[in-house]
């Protein structure tokens, strides 16, 4: 039993969605179900339940709460990582199409962009995503886009895409609009109300929220397009653990909670660190003179908790800020309750326009006074001050 998302608020929501029928002595929690199989005789029917590759019941509060947060008419569609969800949505693109993607976004996306490239002779072409303009001009020409991609804000550089005007753009020459929306949450900013074809979100990271499964999700309000995405997850095995699922869903009952004090966290982090003598820039969509604040603000319910840093003194500084840390994690991934942070150009497949020195914060639910008095000592412990 849920209440109608369109009549409360998404925090309330996200507590309520997916619970059992409120009877007397029922849980108050679905179960989590561990089968394979189910008993089937008859020709099968819509709904029916034959093999947990298909569908299983322990999917499918999660798969409600997701869809009802997104404002989905079709349940949300989990898989087993956010690649699995990421690869189904490129699925879509047609063979010897063209794919727009942010020339800064998820590293193994555009790993898998390029690998899809390669083999199905998908035309790959690369934008700023914050450029309008320059999106709009790369959807069209002598081979129209098949897809645009949104990373919005994005991985890891921070930049605000202008959603309903690209959405409408791309419509405009044919093309698919998908976006990922791992960063910003359901709670934060709401795709499917632009127009936007095809969400999908790293379940790993914001939903689940705390860093202990791994599972992604697609969902699309199109009849069709929610059929194709299905289907591919069936044929494609890209399927989720009913137990990871179960604590996905256990996750997001915290979702505003944690969402709530990380960005505001984050907030104040980034206006400390925006005029600590030993930090040469700061992105993060809150600061009033971040290249994304306005559009982040007519948009967006909220500015996300993810900060860019750049210590002075180049890479070796950010490695040293790294290894001074004591409370901040140094880890891979975002979005847990802890806070973590690393240099992504370690990674030597991360875009090559990511400065070297940069530093990806993700902001954890840890008291602010704690996080800066961790991170003030490491900057001035690893960039000399004078």
């Amino acid at each position: 039993m849920s209440h109608d998302p369109r009549t409360v608020s998404p925090s309330t929501y996200a507590v309520t969605a997916g619970r059992p029928p409120r009877t007397i002595g029922a849980a108050v929690n679905p179960p989590i179900v561990l089968s394979s199989t189910y008993v089937s005789e008859r020709e099968p029917r819509p709904g029916d339940l034959m093999y947990a590759r298909a569908d299983t019941e322990t999917w499918g509060p999660f798969e409600e709460a997701l869809a009802g947060l997104e404002g989905s008419r079709h349940p949300a569609l989990v898989f087993g990582s956010g690649m699995a969800a990421i690869a189904a949505a490129l699925s879509l693109i047609p063979h010897g199409g063209r794919l727009v993607m942010p020339r800064h976004a998820y590293q193994v996306a555009l790993g898998y962009a390029r690998d899809l490239a390669e083999r199905s002779q998908v035309e790959l072409t690369h934008v700023d995503i914050d450029d309008t303009p320059a999106v709009v001009a790369a959807l069209g020409g002598d081979r129209p886009a098949s897809m645009l991609w949104i990373e919005s804000p994005t991985n890891p550089m921070l930049e605000v895409a202008d959603i309903p005007a690209l959405t409408a753009a791309a419509h405009a020459a044919g093309a698919l609009v998908a976006v990922d929306n791992t960063f910003a949450t359901p709670l934060v900013q709401r795709p499917l109300e632009h127009g936007v074809d095809v969400v999908v979100h790293s379940v790993t990271k914001y939903l689940a929220g705390h860093s202990d499964v791994v599972l992604g999700a697609a969902l699309a309000d199109d009849d069709d397009l929610h059929t194709r995405l299905h289907a591919y997850r069936t044929t494609h095995g890209a399927i989720a653990g009913p137990f990871e699922v179960w604590l996905a869903l256990r996750g997001l009952r915290t979702l505003a909670l944690r969402v709530e004090r990380a960005q505001a966290s984050a907030a104040e982090l980034a206006h400390r660190l925006s005029t600590h003598p030993a930090v040469l820039e700061v992105r993060h969509p809150s600061l009033p003179d971040d290249p994304g604040h306005a559009r982040a603000a007519a948009q967006m319910d909220g500015f996300g908790s993810i900060i860019g840093v750049r210590p002075r003194g180049g890479a070796d500084a950010a490695d040293a800020v790294v290894s001074a840390l004591r409370l901040w994690v140094p880890a891979t991934s975002l979005g847990g309750v802890e806070s973590s942070l690393e240099r992504r150009r370690r990674f030597a497949t991360e875009s090559p326009t990511v400065p070297e020195d940069l530093l990806r914060l993700s902001v954890g639910i840890e008291h602010v006074d704690d996080l800066w008095a961790d991170l003030d000592a490491a900057l001035r412990s690893a960039v000399p001050i004078d």
